[in-house]
């Protein structure tokens, strides 16, 4: 896997190179325009149940070079990382010892998003523990902080010149839970937009963040669980995201997948999974729940995307195991079978 630059602002592309000949300065060089660049984007993982066979050395192997052939990738993690706190007054609580990290990292994921209805399992002393942990482990945790400014703020990363940004954000939380989890400027917590305030302020990142990034992806943890299209709040909020500069908006949530495809709003076009379904998960047997996978991006500097791959995989005893031949095409196919109820299109606008 490509390790890129990571964690630091957005800069502006190039630098400026003064050449002294004769006494004068020449013109400042043209700044190269940034290449294209890959990512993966996995759906929900956790460590309980059949699903912690991961954290046993090679046990996310089978899909490691799945995950690992992008210039980033990213997952999304259902679980606090931490073996302390109380858990916290719903029917499924889950944590897990940091050495989940350190699966996932090994396997070739570079960023794991937390904003999610599982992120404060354990209340503040998990979400403590689980920034420590992303800090110990070298794994950037994305959609929760100490405050609001952190958890909203996005990854930031340049690859081969190419800026990138990618947000998390949930628009699923517990209604008894919502406020205490939010983050707030006062408050630990997560990034969520079931309100207003929230999605203004996600609206308001993406479009701040397209002013200086190549490329802005967001992800979020959306919809209702086990439903195979999206809600309304769904789609309107995927529409303002990508009306506000973002080049991929990626979600979770159902346990199952979704459709795909390309969404226009405002003057812009963008790429749009409503569901990936769950990767490391303790799904069985061999319905919806266990069809897994990962969504392979590419992002070119122009913007938008240029190509998304569906390279689907079979959870088995709690891992995702890549998919080949004619079972791989099948699962495909039905992937984009699911595309008709989520009025995307199979094209971006425009192309022929």
């Amino acid at each position: 896997m490509r390790r890129p630059t990571r964690n630091h602002p957005l800069r502006t592309a190039g630098t400026l190179s003064l050449v002294l000949l004769a006494g004068a300065c020449s013109s400042p060089e043209p700044a190269a325009p940034p290449g294209d660049i890959t990512v993966n984007v996995a759906g929900d993982v956790h460590f309980a149940g059949t699903s912690a066979a991961a954290l046993e050395p090679g046990g996310l192997q089978a899909v490691a070079g799945v995950l690992g052939d992008a210039d980033v990738t990213v997952v999304n993690l259902e679980t606090a990382i931490t073996t302390r706190g109380t858990p916290a007054a719903k029917q499924y609580t889950f944590r897990a010892p940091p050495s989940g990290l350190r699966a996932l990292k090994a396997a070739g994921v570079d960023v794991v998003g937390l904003a999610n209805n599982h992120g404060l399992d354990h209340g503040r002393t998990g979400l403590t523990d689980t920034l420590a942990a992303g800090t110990a482990e070298g794994l950037p945790v994305i959609g929760i902080g100490q405050d609001a400014a952190a958890a909203y703020r996005p990854w930031t990363t340049t690859v081969r010149g190419h800026r990138l940004a990618v947000f998390d954000a949930t628009q699923v939380l517990d209604t008894s839970l919502a406020r205490a989890w939010t983050a707030t400027d006062d408050q630990p917590g997560l990034a969520s937009v079931q309100d207003d305030a929230g999605r203004a302020r996600l609206v308001a990142g993406v479009r701040a963040a397209r002013g200086s990034a190549d490329s802005v992806v967001v992800l979020l943890h959306w919809g209702r669980e086990l439903d195979e299209c999206p809600l309304p709040a769904q789609q309107d909020l995927a529409a303002d995201l990508v009306a506000a500069g973002a080049d991929a908006v990626v979600g979770s949530h159902a346990h199952r997948q979704l459709g795909q495809g390309w969404l226009s709003a405002g003057d812009r076009s963008a790429f749009v999974d409503y569901g990936l379904g769950n990767f490391v998960f303790y799904a069985r047997g061999s319905g919806v729940t266990t069809q897994s996978g990962v969504l392979r991006l590419t992002l070119p500097g122009t913007g938008g995307v240029s190509v998304a791959q569906w390279r689907p995989a079979q959870i088995r005893s709690g891992v995702p195991v890549p998919l080949e031949g004619a079972a791989a095409d099948a699962a495909v196919a039905a992937k984009a079978a699911l595309r008709p109820c989520t009025d995307l299109a199979a094209t971006p606008a425009g192309a022929p």
